[in-house]
């Protein structure tokens, strides 16, 4: 009678496999001047995180996204309209295809209703934009509507847009990657401009010269489940990272500032391991000028909702994805508190 819950356990252990190291808490710092920035689900991720915390957030730097609820909350839109990622329906990409100014009402009346920030808070923001003119995955359609978008809240000298450089859809930096008119893993290409470095001096304005030596800052591997319970659930990873430069260190990030950068899809840990975290060329500039730079991590759900670990710009998680309480949102939110020195918030979770 004793032995069978003894096997019952057992099997559980094997099932269960090695238990998960424990990770670090991130830090409680007083950074700064929080900038975020994004590629592809990644750049849609900023824009809305942007968007919704307007009065938090002071610029953007967006690589291959489009306008704030561009989806509308359909898969259809995201992956025809938004992009051309669907493979059952032809894409739609063109002028005014996102359907501007009924994304301009939708802000208005999210920011009327209490959902995200009053969006005149974006005109002190300084937003820079980047389109490969041979990008194949989100059109240059796509992002001249982002601009007009932009133009709506922001004065035209406060946005930089580059669009004349032939890459595909990828991260462009000058030191790593695929050639610059590669579509493959790990969607970063060496196409002789520093993107990274582009974003941040037009967002932060001059900087020091990157660090192109050995680093002399730490990554931090946190646990991302403090921000959100079960983050597997909601397309994201139980491990974020956050990069450190040894001068924010010593003293809790105090004159410092806080970069967000989002990973595009399919650049998650299961897919690229750190490599996004490591080469995307943010690092060396936020080395030598004090800018401490978190690296929130998405993943998949399998094997339909979310199976290459995009950021939730779709509401495959959340038809409150795009406002301050969607579930993502809210997590990185927090993490941004964590390290500016903002009282906690309380986690809700919807399911």
């Amino acid at each position: 009678m004793t032995k069978l819950p003894c096997l019952l356990c057992l099997l559980c252990l094997l099932l269960a496999g090695p238990a998960p190291a424990q990770l670090a808490s991130l830090p409680n710092m007083t950074a700064t001047q929080v900038t975020v920035s994004g590629l592809s689900s990644g750049a849609y991720m900023a824009v809305q995180f942007e968007v919704a915390f307007s009065q938090t957030v002071q610029g953007a730097g967006v690589i291959a996204g489009g306008p704030y609820f561009c989806s509308q909350g359909s898969v259809l839109i995201a992956t025809t309209s938004c992009s051309c990622t669907s493979e059952l329906f032809p894409c739609r990409a063109r002028p005014g295809g996102t359907r501007i100014a009924e994304l301009i009402a939708f802000t208005d009346w999210f920011a009327g209703a209490g959902g995200i920030d009053p969006p005149a808070a974006l005109a002190g923001h300084h937003i820079w934009m980047f389109s490969g003119s041979a990008d194949t995955v989100v059109p240059q359609p796509v992002m001249n509507d982002l601009y007009f978008y932009y133009r709506h809240y922001v004065d035209a000298d406060h946005i930089s847009y580059t669009r004349n450089l032939p890459a595909e859809h990828a991260m462009p930096t000058d030191q790593y990657g695929n050639s610059c008119a590669t579509l493959g893993t790990p969607y970063i290409n060496n196409c002789g401009y520093d993107a990274a470095g582009e974003l941040l001096r037009w967002i932060y304005g001059p900087l020091t010269p990157r660090n192109n030596g050995t680093l002399g800052g730490r990554f931090i591997a946190f646990d991302q489940s403090e921000f959100l319970p079960l983050p597997g659930w909601h397309g994201m990873a139980e491990t974020g990272y956050v990069y450190v430069p040894k001068a924010c260190d010593a003293n809790s990030g105090a004159g410092c500032r806080l970069h967000v950068a989002f990973h595009g899809c399919q650049q998650d840990l299961d897919d690229i391991g750190t490599t996004f975290v490591e080469r995307a060329g943010y690092n060396a500039w936020a080395d030598s000028n004090k800018i401490v730079v978190l690296y929130p991590q998405a993943s998949a759900i399998y094997p339909y909702t979310n199976p290459k670990a995009c950021w939730d710009w779709f509401a495959y998680d959340d038809a409150r994805y795009a406002q301050k309480s969607g579930n993502q949102m809210a997590a990185v939110k927090r993490m941004v508190d964590r390290l500016t020195g903002v009282a906690p918030a309380t986690v809700l979770v919807r399911r």
